[in-house]
């Protein structure tokens, strides 16, 4: 029932939208554009204008209906009475055992980074000046 209620719904929405593009334009808010004025008599009553009020009851009626279903399937009990409902505890993890925390590697993985090497000495600058051989 719900489903056809809401599939109802949705088709008078998009039709009320079409019916609503498809009038014209009279410029102004308050009906400013109409021949009577803002304030004076009702403009006239067009066929896209009476079929819009037909598809907005409609709407409106198909809305409140929504509404009341909701309402039947609804629990009777509050959303303050379930947020203070007693929660089943949660099994915490089991913790790894010893020191170490982290996952256990293979056997064929390295344990450590392999360390760095020193790296080679700076090779002689062609462009500096030769240093005379030490006299003894």
């Amino acid at each position: 029932m719900e489903n056809v209620v809401l599939t109802i719904h949705l088709i008078l929405a998009l039709l009320l939208i079409g019916v609503v593009l498809l009038q014209r334009s009279e410029g102004g808010g308050l009906g400013m554009g109409s021949s009577g004025g803002a304030i004076s008599g009702r403009a006239a009553a067009t066929a896209l204008g009476k079929v819009t009020w037909i598809l907005a009851i409609a709407f409106i009626v198909t809305s409140i209906t929504m509404t009341i279903l909701a309402a039947r399937s609804a629990s009777t009990a509050s959303v303050i009475d379930q947020i203070g409902a007693e929660q089943p505890a949660a099994t915490a993890p089991a913790l790894p055992k010893g020191s170490d925390l982290l996952p256990p590697s293979s056997n064929d993985a390295p344990a450590a980074p392999p360390a760095a090497t020193a790296p080679a000495a700076p090779a002689a600058d062609p462009a500096a000046p030769a240093t005379p051989p030490a006299s003894n």
